[in-house]
C-alpha cells in the first residue's frame, strides 16, 4: 500500500473544508474523529469503528446527530459508510479519498490489513473501568495508614521546595509605572 502522507492529507481536507458549504462544525469534528480511527489502524483501505467511542472522540453527545453527519459526510463523498446494524460488530468505514494538494487521488486500491469482518470490536474504555475498579478493590484491602504511605509513594516530588519560578513578591507598588 502507498504511504499516506498524514499533513498533506490534513491541509488539502481542510481545504476541501473551507469550500463545501453544506459542512458544519459536527460534520468536520465527526471527520477528524474517524480520520484519527483510520490513522490508528494505520490507513487500512476500509476499518471498522464503535459509534461510542466516535461519538466521544468527536464530542457529539447525541445518536441521531451522529448518524446524520455519518450520512451525510457519506452522501458528499468524504467517506463510505455501510451501518452494521449488529451491536458487536462496528460499522464499517472507507475514507473515499487520499487528498493531495491538487485534490487527486493517491491510491486506489489497497491490500486488505487488520481484522476479519466478523470480529467483535470491544470499546476501549471497557478495559480501563476494569483496571480502575481492580485497584479500587485492592485499595478496599488497605489500611488507611499503608494508603497513606501508598500514595505518599507516588506524589510528585519537586526538586526545589517553595521556589518561586516567576519572582512574584507579596509587596506591590501600584504607583510604580510597569
Amino acid at each position: 500500500m502507498p504511504e499516506v502522507n498524514y499533513i498533506t492529507h490534513l491541509n488539502t481536507v481542510f481545504e476541501e473544508f473551507l469550500k463545501d458549504n453544506r459542512l458544519n462544525p459536527t460534520h468536520i469534528s465527526l471527520y477528524m474523529a474517524l480520520f484519527q480511527v483510520w490513522n490508528s489502524t494505520r490507513f487500512p483501505e476500509e476499518f471498522f469503528v464503535i459509534r461510542d467511542e466516535v461519538m466521544q472522540q468527536s464530542k457529539i453527545g447525541s445518536k441521531s446527530t451522529y448518524h446524520r453527519c455519518l450520512k451525510d459526510l457519506d452522501k458528499y463523498g468524504y467517506i463510505e459508510y455501510q451501518p452494521s446494524h449488529n451491536p458487536y460488530r462496528g460499522s464499517k468505514i472507507k475514507l473515499t479519498k487520499n487528498w493531495t494538494s491538487s485534490g487527486q487521488v493517491l491510491y486506489q486500491h489497497s491490500p486488505k490489513i487488520g481484522t476479519s469482518s466478523g470480529q467483535a470490536l470491544v470499546p476501549k474504555y471497557k478495559h480501563n473501568k476494569t483496571v480502575l475498579n481492580n485497584i479500587n478493590s485492592q485499595n478496599k484491602n488497605f489500611k488507611n495508614s499503608d494508603k497513606k504511605d501508598f500514595e505518599n509513594q507516588y506524589k510528585q516530588k519537586t526538586t526545589v521546595p517553595n521556589m518561586d519560578n516567576l519572582k512574584v513578591s507579596n509587596d506591590k507598588n501600584y504607583n510604580e509605572p510597569l
